[in-house]
């Protein structure tokens, strides 16, 4: 399968190639970023490539996934955004992560509008949800600025999670 490129102003949301692992595995290695993340670990090396690996496996898989955030502008990777919905997954999920350098510089939400914009304009999403572990406060406002509201609370993967959605326009 064909992985789509979709652009924003700054970004480019591409497929992960194997010369990300350098970025992402330090990206995954950093307590901080992985903080809210599934159960909340680091990953080594080999686990991110995995992890990449994964999220070319559910485009193959599923039709969407993950897509690698390039940074027009020096090429290069600055995170990850798009869809999850792995078997035992609560829903089609949108989420986002990225480098500690590249927070607070407004990537997360021009790359997770993007992505929201394509699940219902070109995957006819109705629905997309957003699981956002509690006290992870900046990506409720992502999530908020995406125009995605806060509809409950579920358990997944050994703690608790908000409920975002959006619904399509």
């Amino acid at each position: 399968m064909k992985i789509p490129e979709l652009q924003t102003d700054r970004l480019r949301l591409r497929a992960f190639r194997d010369e990300d692992l350098d970025a992402y595995a330090v990206m995954c290695a950093d307590p901080e970023v992985m903080r809210f993340l599934g159960a909340g670990v680091t990953l080594s090396r080999a686990d991110a490539w995995r992890s990449m690996a994964g999220f070319l496996g559910h485009w193959a898989l599923r039709g969407y996934g993950m897509w690698a955030l390039e940074e027009k502008a020096t090429g290069t990777l600055v995170g990850r955004a798009g869809f999850l919905n792995p078997e035992g997954w609560p829903g089609f999920e949108l989420g986002w992560t990225l480098g500690r350098p590249y927070w607070g510089r407004g990537f997360a939400t021009e790359a997770a509008r993007r992505a929201l914009a394509f699940a219902f304009e070109e995957l006819g999403r109705d629905r997309v949800m957003s699981l956002i572990r509690p006290g992870n406060t900046p990506s409720m406002r992502v999530a908020e600025r995406l125009g995605e509201t806060r509809t409950g609370e579920i358990e997944l993967l050994g703690g608790p999670c908000f409920v975002y959605e959006a619904r399509r326009p």
